[in-house]
């Protein structure tokens, strides 16, 4: 096996990591699929927006740029990151809030129709916002439960589709173990059913390969503080296919999403683009943090970035099968995001005592201990010292 500090000179994205802010107390930073590190880009982008935009310019920002930020950084990230023609990407609210426009919107194209689908191992916020959404519009959940590893196959999600199906909701890489899913292949599947697909892509936008224009994606949503390094808190992003612009009905109508913004109207009227997935006023300093880290992935390119998740991860689960310890994890490179995920008994305590040690992973219960290896921050040499302080703990 080639050392570390071999693997880390060879690596073209080696120099990338000297970018962001490193903190000097941690032996490994093993959490990046949660909450990235911060580009010094970004720091010094947000200091001068401070001090000359806000402070210089007060409400004279908007309409000098501020009010088109939603979009122009919605085109970057769209096509940086997504594989997205201009004007179908929008940087807005939360994923969470995103994700109940979309599953409306998607559900009003598909009339008549009044099934939702989605996996019961989804995340969270998916699974109660489809309960929520079903309930509103008097809709259906069809659940599919699939393996932890193996996870959504078209084979799994078949069954469940039918003449009934109005949305599926998918999560690109399972939140846990890390699995990949054809994004292609279920895309076609629920087209052929007559559905649409919505495309949950918090855990692979900036660290995987994705075309969504070419796949013919109806709708996809996704955060942006993790590979894409924008922050705690960060807007996030939505995309609507231009095809369903037009019958894209949001239930969160505000003066952000009608056709003339300014004009105060007595009655509303949708704007005819992007901008009528926007609610509300929109935060003008994540937003800029979002186009720091979008630049960043667009100077790297997302091939590269790939093409070192999949070295790091096969790294990592080179050590742990050396160490004996039981991965939840694809061993197909093309089957897995950009975590590798151990199962074991006590993942609680040993999340806790790595901690403890300056390693810094994520617990999942119940027994659950992610290591995210995030491309353009996480080195070789970093991996090894990280999973090196988790063999020992689990010996």
């Amino acid at each position: 096996m080639a050392t570390p500090h071999d693997l880390d000179a060879t690596d073209p994205l080696s120099g990338f990591r000297d970018r962001f802010v490193i903190d000097d107390d941690l032996v490994a930073y093993l959490d990046g699929n949660s909450l990235g590190r911060l580009p010094k880009a970004t720091q010094e982008r947000l200091a001068a927006f401070v001090r000359e935009e806000w402070g210089g310019r007060l409400i004279r920002g908007w309409t000098e740029s501020w009010v088109d930020l939603p979009v122009t950084v919605g085109d970057e990230l769209g096509a940086a990151l997504l594989g997205a023609a201009a004007g179908q990407t929008v940087i807005a609210d939360s994923t969470s809030v995103n994700l109940y426009k979309l599953l409306h919107a998607a559900a009003g194209v598909r009339p008549g129709r009044d099934e939702i689908v989605i996996d019961a191992t989804n995340f969270p916020t998916d699974r109660y916002l489809v309960e929520s959404v079903a309930r509103a519009r008097g809709m259906t959940v069809r659940w599919v439960t699939p393996d932890l590893v193996d996870n959504v196959t078209v084979e799994v999600l078949r069954p469940a589709l039918g003449e009934r199906t109005a949305v599926v909701l998918l999560s690109h890489v399972d939140y846990r173990s890390g699995t990949l899913l054809d994004l292609a292949s279920l895309t076609a599947e629920v087209h052929a059913a007559g559905g649409v697909v919505i495309w949950d892509l918090c855990h692979s936008a900036g660290v995987v390969e994705i075309e969504l224009d070419a796949l013919e994606v109806d709708f996809a949503v996704g955060c942006t503080y993790k590979y894409v390094n924008a922050g705690p808190g960060a807007p996030a992003f939505a995309y609507v296919a231009e095809r369903h612009l037009a019958a894209a009905e949001q239930p969160i109508a505000g003066w952000w999403s009608a056709a003339d913004l300014f004009a105060m109207a007595d009655t509303y009227e949708t704007s005819p683009t992007i901008r009528r997935l926007l609610s509300g006023t929109p935060p003008v300093a994540g937003i800029l943090a979002v186009q720091q880290g979008v630049r960043l992935i667009a100077e790297a390119g997302v091939e590269q970035i790939r093409a070192k998740s999949e070295a790091l991860t096969a790294y990592a689960i080179e050590l742990l099968d050396e160490a004996g310890l039981e991965i939840v994890t694809p061993r197909e490179p093309a089957l897995r995001g950009s975590h590798v995920t151990v199962r074991h008994p006590d993942a609680r305590r040993l999340a806790e005592d790595m901690v403890e040690r300056g390693v810094v992973p994520d617990f999942r219960e119940p027994d659950l201990i992610r290591l995210g290896l995030s491309p353009l921050t996480t080195s070789f040499a970093e991996a090894a010292a990280g999973i090196a302080v988790l063999v020992g703990l689990a010996e």
